[in-house]
């Protein structure tokens, strides 16, 4: 700890803080645009200014660390005018659209403008006219909107290592995008939308489009069926007031018919079929030989793209079947339709996931129209879906429960826990488990998977075998798990993991990149504590046990990795270049 004033008042703060996390700590408000806790502060907008109170000497409170005897001013005449003008230049070069921007009503700019009472600029106002990239389909870029805080840039470099964008020309010219000055879609993007999560205004954004969607729901002759992922029940809430991590299942099942869908199924029924599938596909590999070891799952598309582009060596590890928005469209066009006697031709897919990269997974190739038919037609972002709710004149908080429809809306609390980073490797291995003993685990709970650690790992003895399982999220961690996974490899010896979970995002699903902003490490706990609150709570919470997958087998798909499985519900990878 060490002692420092804040407007004169001594504390104690613990030493290492930054100003401003100190201040936060003690009910202080900084205003601020370019930091966010999941990147190394670099003081690039200046609006965090405070004063060094023995000399009167300016410094950014985002990244100056606390020390003892430290005496800073936080707020007074000098300070307020300074940063004021700041924001009164960053408008100078922003549109006057607010009214038109996805993010009105939730941006920081507009906020801190709000607080700062700007009605009037003394600077003359001059945008670049810079063309919107909509050209990848999943992520907008509208630069003329972007402040140059860098915070896209950091994280897509930083955390994701990715490196699709970076700052491009100098001073009053600086852009933010992909090298040379190419289309998002041609640069090594890998569409996980975390620039865009991480992104204080509307320059960074979701494709979106729902007209089509609309037009779906009001034509008698479209029979309109939905799907909502793991993870969109702890989050969606927020969007309303709700604190995170508070499940709202049965309210969004409730909204969705009001909004005017036919069907309403939960992806966490796809994500039990995930795991029969994909561990059925781990037990082979290990006890068989059936395929190489380790096997990475599957379900993250940002994920499969990252490793298409950037590690092709060692697709024959990934496994090959399919996420569970993809399995869900590809049984609801099949199976379900065939059940029902409706012409899947007529049916009209829908999924709501928290993430970006599931609008490009829905059409990536071939494989997505298994079933004669795109299996999914489109896919929305939780926060897209708040906003169809809102359109739809509905007062979520107020609806009343509702459940899914069966079949294909039953689910273990193995689906559910999906949503968070260690969640897939949790499920599959309840479900291996049982596979090569013939019995359940004694504790289900697979504890040292959990958590934010960029990197954990698991040693299992199933059947006298030690198996050996790690998980990875946040794809800056994922280098150091293959390059271990490569060394070994070329020293002859066993791969140091049998089983790697892989998620692009951190946190996993609860972290996606359509996730609603404001999402922090505290958010993502949240989220996730409240999957495993559900897992807890299940009657069932194994894949294994679900009645509606075991009837699909027995109806449709016989059994586990059969060929009609194969054709439905796996895929095929295929390298692809880093730049178009």
């Amino acid at each position: 700890m060490v002692n420092i004033k804040i407007n004169g008042k001594e504390v104690q703060v613990a030493e290492g803080l930054s100003v401003l996390e100190a201040c936060k700590g003690i009910g202080i408000k900084i205003p601020s645009l370019c930091y966010h806790p999941d990147v190394n502060a670099w003081a690039s907008c200046g609006i965090c200014v405070v004063k060094m109170e023995n000399n009167g000497k300016m410094i950014r409170a985002c990244s100056t660390k606390v020390y003892e005897g430290l005496s800073i001013i936080t707020h007074d005449p000098q300070i307020n005018r300074a940063r004021r003008t700041v924001l009164e230049l960053i408008l100078s070069n922003h549109p006057q659209d607010c009214l038109q921007c996805v993010r009105n009503g939730n941006c920081e700019l507009q906020d801190l403008a709000a607080e700062f009472g700007l009605r009037e600029n003394r600077f003359e106002h001059f945008l670049k006219n810079q063309p919107v990239d909509d050209s990848n389909g999943s992520i907008v870029f509208d630069r003329d909107k972007c402040i140059n805080c860098g915070r896209c840039v950091q994280v897509c470099q930083e955390v994701q290592n990715v490196w699709a964008i970076d700052f491009q020309g100098r001073g009053g010219k600086t852009i933010i995008g992909p090298a040379a000055g190419m289309l998002l879609n041609d640069s090594p993007c890998i569409r996980c939308g975390q620039c865009a999560a991480h992104c204080p205004t509307g320059a960074i954004h979701e494709f979106s489009n729902f007209a089509p969607l609309w037009e779906k729901i009001y034509d008698p002759d479209v029979v309109t069926a939905v799907q909502i992922a793991p993870s969109v029940r702890v989050a969606l809430g927020e969007e309303f007031g709700l604190e995170p991590g508070e499940l709202s299942t049965g309210k969004i099942y409730a909204a969705l018919r009001r909004i005017g869908f036919d069907y309403i199924f939960d992806s966490n029924f796809s994500a039990d079929l995930t795991i029969m599938e994909e561990g059925t596909e781990f037990v082979g590999r290990l006890t068989k030989g059936q395929g190489k070891i380790p096997l990475f799952t599957s379900c993250c598309p940002a994920w499969v793209d990252y490793a298409e582009k950037n590690y092709p060596d060692m697709l024959d590890n990934v496994s090959t079947a399919k996420s569970p928005q993809q399995m869900m469209g590809s049984v609801i066009k099949t199976y379900w339709a065939q059940k029902m006697g409706i012409n899947p031709e007529k049916v009209y897919s829908v999924s709501i996931m928290p993430c970006t990269a599931k609008k490009y997974e829905v059409h990536r190739d071939s494989n997505m129209s298994a079933s004669g038919y795109q299996d999914v037609d489109i896919s929305f972002t939780t926060r897209e879906l708040a906003k169809l709710i809102k359109q739809a004149g509905i007062d979520f908080t107020a609806l009343e429960d509702e459940k899914a429809d069966s079949p294909l809306g039953e689910y273990t609390g193995a689906g559910t826990i999906f949503g968070a980073t260690g969640g897939v490797m949790e499920a599959a291995v309840r479900t291996a488990y049982k596979v090569i003993t013939g019995s359940e685990m004694a504790d289900l709970n697979l504890t040292p998977v959990r958590g934010l650690d960029g990197v954990k790992s698991a040693k299992l003895d199933i059947a006298g075998t030690e198996v050996r399982v790690a998980v990875v999220h946040q794809l800056g961690n994922v280098a150091k798990v293959m390059d271990a996974v490569r060394e070994a490899a070329a020293r002859g010896e066993e791969p140091p993991y049998h089983f790697i979970e892989v998620m692009a995002c951190r946190g996993g699903c609860v972290g996606g990149g359509g996730q609603p902003y404001g999402t922090t490490d505290e958010v993502r706990t949240k989220r996730a504590k409240g999957l495993y609150k559900e897992d807890e709570a299940s009657v069932k919470r194994c894949s294994h046990d679900n009645e509606e997958v075991a009837a699909v087998y027995k109806e449709f798909f016989g059994e586990p990795n059969s060929e009609k499985a194969h054709h439905l519900l796996h895929t095929h990878y295929q390298e692809r270049a880093m730049y178009k």
